[in-house]
């Protein structure tokens, strides 16, 4: 059974820093992509970020543009475990926070991902 499950979220300052963890289950998750997305009140999920499965010894990440420069994705490799680092927070990039995949080993569309944690709240106060 796939499982994914989302810490570390909190309230925080603005241009403070925060790490989120997806702790996942039921899969060999260092081969596969792994996304993060959120969810501001009143607007749709969009994904954020995406490291792909390992091949070789190696993985991509991606970063939407509000993002990028900010925020880094990584992988505990053998922990079945994916970080969100997020740094220089803004006002808006208060939501709750998601971490999903559908067991490929590319990233692709998140919003589309099969199978999803139940999310982290962050909120970024001024």
């Amino acid at each position: 059974q796939v499982q994914l499950v989302e810490s570390g979220g909190g309230v925080v300052q603005t241009g403070e820093s925060l790490t989120l963890s997806c702790t996942t289950s039921g899969f060999a998750s260092d081969y596969f992509a792994i996304g993060w997305a959120r969810q501001a009140p009143g607007k749709e999920r969009e994904g954020i970020a995406c490291i792909s499965g390992r091949i070789r010894g190696k993985e991509d990440s991606h970063y939407v543009d509000s993002v990028k420069g900010r925020f880094n994705i990584s992988r505990e490799f053998g922990k079945n475990t994916v970080y969100l680092q997020m740094n220089s927070l803004k006002l808006e990039d208060t939501a709750v926070y998601y971490c999903a995949t559908d067991k490929w080993t590319e990233c692709t569309w998140i919003p589309n991902m099969e199978f999803w944690g139940k999310g982290t709240p962050v909120t970024v106060s001024s």
